[in-house]
C-alpha cells in the first residue's frame, strides 16, 4: 500500500531507521520521499541557508535504484531511502568541494566521493547535496560571508553554530534526516548544540577522513548529526572500518555501535567534571548538567586539571597547521578570504617552532592525564557550550559581568577533549518551560565510543535528551 502524503510527512520527521523500516517494507517508496525532501529543501532551505547545492538528479536516481532493488527482492541496505547531504568539505562527484570559501570555487568538480558519503550510500541512504559551513571550517558561529549564514530552525535570529552550522540546520528543520559535520575543535558539537540535536565525535581514527578537504590533520575527525542516538549509531556502522586512503584509520579495526545501545548504563562509572568544566558558563548550561546527571544516578564529580593546558594547545596546533596549510593561498589570494580567518591563519604561519613544540608536549601530557582520569571513570559529563544559541551577529558575551569575545568562548568545552582525540556524544537537553535547547557532552574514553553512545541512548529512552524537529517558518524574525 503506498504511503499518504500526510504519512510521508510525518516519516520526513521520524528518526532516520524509521525511514529506512517504511522503505524496506514498502510502506513507502524512496522515490516519494526523495520528491518529499526536495519539496520541503525548496520550502526551507531559503529562510535557513543550509544547502549551497542540492543534487536532485543524483537523489533522484539514487531512489529509481533502491525502489528498483527492493522490487526485485533485495535488500538496499539498513539506510534505505534515508536522506542525507555532506558539509561542503566533503568531496561529491560532479560538484565542487567549497570548504566554506570563495577560492575553492574555482577548482574542478570532485571525481569521486569522500570514503563516508561513499558508504552510506552503498548502505540506502540517499545524498541531496552539500551543506553551508564556516570558510575552511575554522568558525563556531555558522556565518559564511561567501554563502550567507545557516539559520538556527528553532529561532532564525539565532546562531546555528559551526562549522557545520548547515548540517545541524538542515537536520533540526526536517529537511534531513541525517547529515555529515566535521569536528576540529567542536565542529560537529556547537552546532548539535545550539540546534537541539545529538551530535558525534568519534574517537580520533575511526571514521575516514579520505576526501574531506582538511584543515588540521592531527585533529580533524568526521562524524554525524541526527535527531536519534541509535541513528548516530547506524550511520557510524554504515561508514565504520580501514581506510587505506586515511592513513589515521588505515588499520584500526572499528566495532559497531548499534548492538551496543541496549546494553544499558548499568555497570558503568559515570561522574561530572568540575573545576574548568564547572566554571565560564551560563547557569542554565550548568544546570543542564545537573539534570543528566540526576537522571542517571551520578553522585561524585572529578577534575581534570589539564582542560586549559588541552585548549592552549589546540589553539596553537590549530592555527599553526591551519596556517602552514593555506600558505599558499594566503600569498595569491589573500583579499578572498574572511577577514577574520585570515588574520588567524597568517598568525599561525609565523607561530615559532618551539611553541608548537611545547603545544604537542601539553597534548601528550593531557591524553596521559585523561587516561589516568578514565581508570577511576568510564563516562564523564560536561556542558557542550556555555550557553544557548546566542544572536546572529554577535561577537561578544556577557558572563559574569564580563564581556568575552564570542568566537573565543564557544570552544571552550569541546577543544580540550578534541586535542585528545576522545569520543564525544552532544545530546540536547531542553529548560524546564520551554526556550532554546542546551546540550552536554557525553565523554568516553579513547576508542570506548560504545560506553558513550550507551549513556547518550539511555538519556534518549528517558525523555532527559530529545531532539524535535523545529516548527516551519521563522521565530525571531
Amino acid at each position: 500500500m503506498s504511503a499518504t502524503t500526510g504519512e510521508i510527512e510525518s516519516l520526513l520527521d521520524a528518526p532516520a531507521l524509521d525511514v529506512a523500516a517504511a522503505v524496506r517494507r514498502r510502506r513507502a517508496s524512496a522515490a516519494a520521499l526523495t520528491e518529499a525532501v526536495l519539496a520541503r529543501i525548496a520550502a526551507r532551505n531559503p529562510e535557513l541557508g543550509a544547502f549551497t547545492e542540492v543534487t536532485e538528479a543524483r537523489a533522484r536516481a539514487a531512489a529509481i535504484r533502491i525502489d528498483a532493488r527492493i522490487a526485485g527482492g533485495d535488500d538496499p541496505g539498513p539506510l534505505a531511502g534515508v536522506p542525507f547531504a555532506a558539509k561542503n568539505l566533503y568531496d561529491l562527484i560532479g560538484v565542487v568541494t567549497r570548504a566554506g570559501s570563495r577560492i575553492q570555487r574555482s577548482c574542478p568538480p570532485a571525481g569521486c566521493d569522500a570514503t563516508a558519503v561513499s558508504r552510506l550510500e552503498a548502505a540506502g541512504a540517499i545524498c541531496f547535496g552539500a551543506l553551508n559551513m564556516g570558510e575552511y571550517a575554522y568558525d563556531f558561529t555558522g556565518e559564511n560571508m561567501h554563502d550567507g549564514p545557516s539559520r538556527n530552525p528553532h529561532d532564525t535570529a539565532r546562531l546555528t553554530g559551526g562549522s557545520s552550522g548547515g548540517s545541524a540546520a538542515a537536520v533540526a528543520s526536517g529537511m534531513l534526516s541525517l547529515a555529515l559535520g566535521t569536528d576540529t575543535n567542536g565542529s560537529i558539537r556547537v552546532p548539535a548544540a545550539f540546534c537541539g540535536l545529538f551530535g558525534l565525535k568519534p574517537s580520533f581514527g575511526r571514521l575516514s577522513r579520505a576526501g574531506v578537504f582538511p584543515f588540521v590533520s592531527s585533529l580533524d575527525h568526521v562524524g554525524p548529526i541526527g535527531r536519534s542516538v541509535a541513528d548516530l549509531a547506524a550511520a557510524h556502522d554504515a561508514m565504520r572500518g580501514p581506510d587505506p586512503s586515511d592513513p589515521a584509520c588505515a588499520v584500526m579495526p572499528v566495532p559497531e555501535l548499534l548492538p551496543e545501545l541496549s546494553q544499558g548504563v548499568a555497570g558503568l562509572r559515570i561522574a561530572e567534571l568540575s573545576g574548568y568544566f564547572a566554571e565560564g558558563a551560563e547557569p542554565d548550561a550548568l544546570a543542564a548538567v545537573g539534570t543528566v546527571a540526576r537522571a542517571l544516578g551520578v553522585t561524585h564529580s572529578v577534575e581534570y586539571p589539564e582542560a586549559a593546558a588541552a585548549r592552549a594547545a589546540a589553539f596553537l596546533i590549530t592555527m599553526a597547521e591551519g596556517g602552514a596549510l593555506h600558505l599558499k593561498r594566503l600569498r595569491l589570494r589573500m583579499a578572498e578570504f574572511d577577514p577574520a580567518v585570515r588574520d588567524r591563519l597568517i598568525a599561525g604561519a609565523m607561530l615559532p617552532a618551539a611553541w608548537i613544540q611545547q603545544a604537542q608536549i601539553a597534548r601528550r601530557l593531557a591524553l596521559e592525564s585523561a587516561r589516568k582520569l578514565f581508570a577511576g571513570a568510564d563516562v564523564l559529563l560536561a556542558p557542550t557550550v556555555p550557553c544557548a544559541a546566542p544572536e546572529a551577529g554577535a561577537t561578544m558575551l556577557r558572563l559574569d559581568g564580563t564581556e568575552i569575545p564570542l568566537r573565543v568562548l564557544l570552544g571552550r568545552f569541546t577543544q580540550p577533549l578534541s586535542c585528545i582525540g576522545l569520543p564525544v556524544v552532544a545530546v540536547p537537553v531542553w529548560p524546564d518551560g520551554g526556550g532554546l535547547p542546551l546540550s552536554v557532552q557525553i565523554i568516553a574514553a579513547p576508542g570506548r565510543d560504545d560506553h558513550a553512545m550507551r549513556v547518550a541512548y539511555a538519556l534518549q529512552e528517558m525523555g532527559v535528551a530529545h531532539a524535535p524537529v523545529a516548527a516551519a517558518g521563522p521565530v525571531g524574525g
